[in-house]
């Protein structure tokens, strides 16, 4: 084969619908309320081919600027020859999901301990 420039080449695994994730798509996707200035990650959903972003745009999280009936408008950065852009893109409902929960440390009743050096008579 020659090579190809479609403009989905490349995403054979990364637009593949998962292991019995197949079929209708459940209500509780098209449910969601988003609001401006929330943050989404971006997973293309290979089954919904309308208003599917472009590749390079699967998995970045970007936050939302604009929220239409059937869409929204995510800011994302994208790097171009070395500078970091701010892209606008407008993906259909299906593709944003919610982000990923952050690692967050409570420490409870785990105090800080405070670290001194040893002072110079116990060391000789």
């Amino acid at each position: 084969m020659v090579n190809t420039k479609g403009v989905r080449r490349g995403t054979r695994y990364m637009f593949a619908r998962d292991f019995r994730k197949r079929g209708t798509i459940p209500l509780s996707t098209y449910m969601k309320v988003y609001k401006v200035g929330d943050y989404v990650d971006i997973k293309a959903n290979g089954a919904i081919h309308k208003g599917m972003p472009y590749k390079a745009y699967h998995g970045r999280t970007g936050q939302v600027y604009n929220v239409a009936k059937r869409s929204l408008g995510v800011i994302v950065n994208k790097q171009v020859r070395g500078k970091i852009l701010e892209k606008r893109i407008n993906v259909r409902i299906e593709h944003p999901v919610g982000p990923r929960p952050a690692h967050i440390v409570v420490p409870g009743d785990n105090v800080p301990e405070l670290l001194e050096p040893i002072p110079y008579e116990f060391v000789v």
